[in-house]
């Protein structure tokens, strides 16, 4: 079994798009007005209005209600990733900050509240650990 994508519905896939195309430096493949990703070497962040919820399970998701997942992103730098999205006037929750677990994280909060956290593994543990991950 492999993860493929992780999906986020919201009222407004627009503005969610230009978020994520912002902080990631990528461009969002759109199948129709309900629905982008925004793919990785690893895997897809989908993006679905709630418009297409009722398709799965009629009011089996809800946007902008998230509040236990952070949506994470490796890169290769996260304090020259902080420089490039600051001046942007994205929700820095918290500046770059090397976590007890050996990655150097910045966390941002995506317009529908979602945590988003860029980071670069800073120990010996953390690198060797992600050593295998295409950038």
């Amino acid at each position: 079994m492999s993860l493929v994508s992780v999906r986020l519905i919201t009222d407004d896939v627009r503005r969610m798009v230009e978020f994520y195309e912002t902080v990631l430096e990528t461009t969002a493949s759109w199948s129709n007005e309900d629905f982008a990703e925004v793919a990785s070497t690893v895997g897809t962040l989908a993006i679905g209005s709630t418009r297409t919820v009722g398709i799965f399970a009629p009011g089996a998701a809800r946007p902008a209600d998230n509040h236990s997942a952070i949506v994470e992103f490796l890169v290769d730098n996260v304090d020259e990733e902080f420089a490039r999205v600051q001046p942007t006037g994205v929700d820095v929750v918290r500046e770059p900050t090397t976590m007890p677990w050996g990655n150097r994280s910045l966390v941002l909060r995506d317009p529908d509240g979602n945590l988003v956290n860029l980071f670069t593994p800073a120990s010996a543990a953390a690198i060797e650990k992600f050593a295998h991950y295409p950038r």
